[in-house]
């Protein structure tokens, strides 16, 4: 099989090998199934060390899950979440929070997939209103599909706004150590602090095979997750392999040190495609995606070595990303193999 060359998602790189050496040291001898095992109650005590004693944190397998199966527990099915339109929920879970939530996603538009206060306000016009869904959550994407970085303050400022209607804030987190990285912050700093209801936990695209968790920060939400998550079939019976990646993930740092190696590739490529002729990177790097405005003809060359998005085929937009096992070779070929093709038009 012929390594691929991808700049298309953090997806798409293996487990960092600490993780893989942590599913195997898991693999010795005989433990409790379902999540009662040592592993994943150390575990749960390692994610309280970050994100306070109070924390209630439940292991599942994607993201998916852990977006669609925590909107699901503080959610009657007359209630309705509310999200950027360019949310991972509302664009790329296949409907999941529908069909399998019950729950209404409210779309609000939005430029860079990032929601203020003043963008929300106009969608809480039909509260009490008996032929409406009644808004319950605000659901907000760090960073967003765009790649921007939501400030400390503006989630300081979403959660004021939301606590004021009764509403709770919800933050998918998939990337939230890139964010992390990038404001150097901590998850406490990014969630707790600021009073966050509860987070989907991604580590799958920042090293882990695979492995996520919803963690409630208030003792009064969420009743009953474990048993919407075994109705889902996400209870992972052998769950020290999902509970052992994560420890491994927080242990000395490797999810921070992950990110920050991931973020800052984005930087290297941005520096030196930007400086090709012909190319023009759109935005800030905030974190390790980066989008750009190429020739299609260019596109079309790189495609044939290379996996890469095209975001937007009218104005010839693509978008990279960098991960944790992209290395600083892999970018200086690739920008060298963009300029080629930048030239080879000319």
């Amino acid at each position: 099989m012929s390594p691929l060359k991808s700049f298309a998602s953090d997806n798409n790189s293996g487990a960092h090998p600490a993780i893989m050496e942590a599913i195997v040291k898991a693999n010795d001898g005989f433990l409790k199934s379902y999540g009662d095992d040592e592993m994943s109650i150390h575990t749960d005590e390692v994610f309280k060390e970050f994100f306070g004693s109070q924390a209630r944190i439940h292991y599942v397998t994607t993201g998916t899950a852990a977006n669609v199966l925590g909107l699901r527990s503080v959610t009657q099915t007359y209630n309705s979440v509310l999200c950027a339109e360019q949310a991972h929920i509302n664009n790329d879970e296949c409907g999941a929070p529908e069909a399998f939530g019950g729950i209404k996603l409210v779309p609000i538009p939005s430029e860079d997939g990032k929601l203020t206060p003043g963008a929300i306000a106009p969608y809480l016009g039909h509260v009490g209103f008996v032929h409406a869904s009644q808004p319950k959550v605000i659901s907000i994407t760090q960073p967003t599909e765009l790649g921007k970085l939501y400030t400390l303050k503006e989630i300081e400022d979403l959660v004021e706004f939301a606590h004021d209607r009764d509403l709770l804030l919800h933050m998918d987190g998939a990337r939230i150590a890139n964010a992390c990285a990038a404001l150097d912050c901590s998850f406490f700093d990014m969630t707790t602090a600021l009073d966050v209801d509860f987070i989907s936990f991604g580590g799958t695209k920042n090293g882990c095979l695979l492995g996520e968790a919803v963690i409630f920060l208030k003792p009064n939400i969420g009743e009953g997750f474990q048993y919407l998550r075994k109705q889902a079939m996400q209870l992972v019976s052998k769950m020290r392999f999902v509970s052992a990646q994560l420890e491994q993930y927080l242990a000395d740092d490797l999810w921070l040190k992950n990110a920050r190696h991931a973020n800052a590739m984005a930087q290297r490529l941005a520096d030196k495609a930007g400086a090709i002729d012909g190319v023009t990177i759109k935005g800030t790097v905030d974190c390790n995606a980066l989008f750009a405005s190429i020739p299609p003809e260019a596109s079309e060359i790189l495609l044939e070595k290379y996996y890469f998005y095209v975001w937007d085929e009218h104005d010839h937009t693509v978008r990279w990303m960098t991960s944790w096992a992209t290395t600083e070779a892999m970018v200086d070929e690739f920008v060298s193999d963009i300029e080629k093709a930048v030239k080879a038009l000319s």
